[in-house]
């Protein structure tokens, strides 16, 4: 059923995933103890239903078959290793080492996402010294 959606919907089915994973990771800091799938996937659909123009171009009856829900966990985990595999920029290692040096800090960081949150955590923490 999802390989029959158009390409621009499977698009935004996986920039749905990728974007509502990387908020709920903010959300709990990284923090891989604290990672619920069961919280993450309740975030997705909460931001789907309110926020991804794909949701309302999906049939009904695809919406709420078994197939499409098996189909989509299949892409949901994808999604997710591709989203931690993803090494960072040698731009936002610089930034970070040189955020780091000036803050005394020393956050490590294994992906792009969450590299892009530690970058933004740095710059926070230097506007409010």
């Amino acid at each position: 059923m999802y390989k029959q959606l158009s390409s621009g919907v499977k698009i935004s089915i996986t920039r749905s995933i990728s974007t509502s994973f990387e908020s709920y990771l903010a959300s709990i800091g990284w923090d891989e103890e604290k990672f619920s799938m069961e919280d993450f996937v309740a975030n997705w659909q909460k931001y789907f239903t309110e926020n991804a123009a794909w949701f309302d171009k999906v049939p009904q009856e695809v919406l709420v078959s078994s197939e499409f829900h098996e189909e989509i966990a299949k892409k949901i985990d994808e999604t997710i290793e591709k989203v931690l595999n993803e090494k960072p920029t040698k731009k936002q290692i610089d930034s970070i080492e040189k955020l780091q040096k000036q803050l005394g800090t020393s956050y490590t960081y294994d992906c792009k996402a969450e590299a892009a949150y530690i970058e933004q955590l740095l710059k926070e923490k230097l506007n409010n010294k």
